[in-house]
């Protein structure tokens, strides 16, 4: 179950206690009707207002959830002068990435940018560090890209051998 259906899911539950408790009360019964069909009418707005959320960048200041997240990888992001930093994030734990906007700071934006040119240089990725701590602590950086892997070994994984061993005709 995705978390579209679970918070769908508790969304109905709440509405449905509400008209319970609504049509129970000792309301008259024109009362208690427009509490059933507000109700109902709950329903759809909540499942389109949720599923129009899913489409959105979360604000990393609303990320409880992922608080001990120590590092993720930027898959892309887009920089948007005076309004936020958009980044599409990805996590070791999950199978699929996330959408993050954070607010707008230039000294960031700039370290974004180095980062990104870093790992188009070195043909590699780049990495957000601790995506969600709120610090004002900018002795490392929160972005950097990922070092240049090591090339293979030319002869095909075997150490090269200097010295003959006693014993061994080459």
């Amino acid at each position: 179950m995705d978390e579209l259906t679970q918070l769908f899911a508790v969304a109905l539950t709440v509405a449905a206690l509400l008209a319970a408790m609504a049509i129970a009360a000792p309301r008259k019964a024109w009362v208690r009707l427009a509490a059933l069909v507000t109700a109902m009418a709950f329903v759809p707005v909540a499942y389109v207002a949720l599923a129009g959320l899913l489409s959105r960048p979360k604000p990393v200041g609303l990320e409880w959830a992922r608080q001990a997240t120590r590092e993720a990888t930027v898959l892309g992001a887009s920089i948007a002068e005076d309004r936020g930093i958009y980044l599409w994030l990805q996590f070791a734990d999950l199978a699929e990435p996330r959408a993050y906007v954070l607010p707008w700071d230039r000294e960031l934006a700039e370290e974004l940018q180095e980062a990104l040119r870093e790992a188009e240089r070195n043909d590699t990725g780049v990495v957000m560090n601790l995506p969600f701590e709120q610090s004002f602590d900018t002795r490392e950086p929160r972005f950097y890209a990922l070092p240049q892997p090591a090339l293979p070994p030319k002869d095909g994984g075997r150490a090269p051998e200097f010295f003959e061993q006693p014993g061994q005709a080459t």
